[in-house]
């Protein structure tokens, strides 16, 4: 008998074997008891189901074993709760391992926070990470934990936490929690990022904002899709946006534009973009308003005239090199200087991406940090741009080791969506997100409660900044001017170790000046 003739059978089996048990158990009932009748409220649907599968065309799988082909599709749809739930160890799981996850839930509920018996990482595994701690630890002040971003050509520079709320739109995310992380923010005073998509009621809760622009320009933009400067203004010098942020890529899908479903596209969310509602809108790939690097900087500075000298700065993930070395350049030739420059790694998150842009596309952050650091310091600009890093940045360890690359301060938003009470359920792109973050829907969103959350979001970053403070601590670092790439270690393999320092700078000079010629 084929493979083909095997498959046939079997269907032809399941609707006989639902056909003989629908007839048994009406002769059942007919002949003894009518309570039987009740069972063909079972038997027959699935029998209905089991024709339903046979005739129709579009999977074969259905169609060669009707009903049972459909205990396939349920456990493929659970697959994820039953890997987190039963399957994954403690460093298992991506985007971030149940350990990951874990820390953020106990610091944003201020439970215990410690671990027994020793490390679970294996410390001879090639990419084991750690920091050499001095013999004679310091005493640091957590208030030291701030930087002023704001050079000499702003006029109202900003004091930021080290540790703030990442790039997340109203629209990508719920009301209630963009409502929690702002009131979050205000009470732990640190920034959040408005995302893309406008300045809504929900981000004016008391906390302080970074106002991102992307290239569709929501909340600043003409009927036609272009930057519209007195909208900008208006809003610019709100007292809650302390900071104006130049989308020019994201990490989890550089180079790529965005579309706002038509079904997303309520009257309240197009009013806070200005589009019109119920339509499909675009983001470009690109900004309309600027070319070149230069341009690039003139509207820089015309944002900065237009909110009455705010620190503005761009955000990008790096790709080719010598395009961000260009704009070091003209910053130089047109004496434009950024206040801040927000590195997005590669592993940034998103609520969707093509897979190819997700995996495959744009610099890693740690070697995006280190070329950023290098590349300013080669052009005497350090001193003026503050590098902000975003990307996977969850622990106390994390940020230090952006710090030591060359970061002055960081985002993180899945971190402060696990503090919302995210479960990781990478359902962020289908509007059904079950514990109300990522969705529009009144009857998932309302189940998450910004009375209770905005604490925990202020508890995790709170914590964040006390393990920060106690590892630098032990590190012997009096303040993150001290964190060194010297400090942190990596094993290459299992015969050998390198310092940050070594594998993101000494060769990493080498290579700007051969093939980009700084000199």
């Amino acid at each position: 008998m084929s493979h083909k003739e095997k498959n046939v059978s079997v269907s032809r089996i399941v609707i006989l074997l639902l056909v003989i048990i629908n007839v048994l158990i009406i002769k059942v009932a007919f002949i003894q008891n009518e309570n039987w009748y009740w069972g063909l409220i079972v038997t027959m649907p699935l029998l209905l189901i089991a024709i339903i599968d046979v005739r129709q065309t579009k999977h074969a799988i259905l169609r060669n074993y009707p009903v049972i082909g459909r205990l396939r599709y349920f456990f493929e749809n659970i697959r994820p709760e039953l890997r987190q739930y039963f399957f994954e160890s403690d460093l298992d799981g991506n985007p971030f391992s149940r350990r990951q996850r874990s820390i953020v839930y106990q610091r944003a509920k201020n439970e215990k926070q410690t671990v027994a018996f020793g490390m679970q990482a294996d410390p001879s595994a090639p990419g084991y990470e750690w920091i050499s701690h001095s013999v004679y630890p310091v005493s640091i002040n957590q208030n030291h934990l701030r930087i002023m971003i704001g050079n000499n050509q702003c006029l109202q520079p900003y004091d930021a936490s080290i540790y703030n709320v990442g790039a997340m739109s109203y629209g990508a995310l719920s009301k209630t929690a963009i409502t929690a992380l702002n009131q979050g923010a205000a009470i732990g005073g640190f920034a959040h990022n408005t995302g893309e998509g406008g300045i809504s009621d929900y981000h004016l809760k008391g906390g302080d904002l970074i106002w991102q622009i992307g290239t569709g320009y929501f909340g600043c933009r003409t009927e036609d899709g272009r930057f519209d400067p007195i909208a900008f203004k208006q809003k610019a010098s709100h007292p809650a946006v302390k900071m104006i942020e130049l989308k020019l890529s994201q990490g989890a899908k550089p180079g790529h534009g965005g579309i706002l479903p038509a079904s997303k596209n309520t009257e309240e969310i197009a009013a806070i973009r200005h589009v019109t509602p119920n339509t499909t809108v675009h983001s470009p790939a690109r900004h309309a308003e600027f070319d070149s690097p230069e341009t690039l900087l003139q509207f820089i500075q015309f944002l900065r005239h237009l909110s009455d000298s705010k620190p503005v700065g761009f955000k990008l993930c790096i790709g080719d090199k010598e395009e961000f070395i260009n704009i070091c350049k003209a910053m130089l030739l047109t004496g434009i200087i950024p206040d801040f420059i927000s590195v997005d790694g590669a592993e940034g998150g998103t609520g969707a991406a093509p897979l190819e842009f997700t995996d495959h596309l744009g610099m890693p952050l740690y070697e995006a940090i280190a070329f950023v650091k290098q590349v300013l310091d080669e052009y005497d600009l350090s001193d003026s741009i503050k590098i902000i890093a975003a990307g996977k940045i969850i622990t106390a360890f994390d940020i230090l080791k952006t710090i030591a690359l060359g970061a002055s301060a960081c985002y993180s938003a899945r971190g402060m969506m696990f503090a919302l009470g995210c479960i990781q359920a990478l359902q962020c792109d289908s509007g059904k997100c079950p514990v109300g973050v990522a969705t529009q829907n009144p009857a998932l969103y309302k189940g998450l409660d910004p009375t209770d959350k905005k604490i925990r979001v202020a508890s995790f970053h709170a914590n964040t900044l006390i393990a920060t403070k106690e590892l630098m601590e032990a590190c012997g670092f009096k303040n993150i001017t001290e964190v060194s790439a010297s400090k942190f270690f990596r094993r290459i393999d299992e015969q050998t170790t390198k310092s940050f320092d070594h594998i993101y700078f000494k060769r990493g000079n080498k290579a700007l000046h051969q093939n980009f010629q700084l000199n």
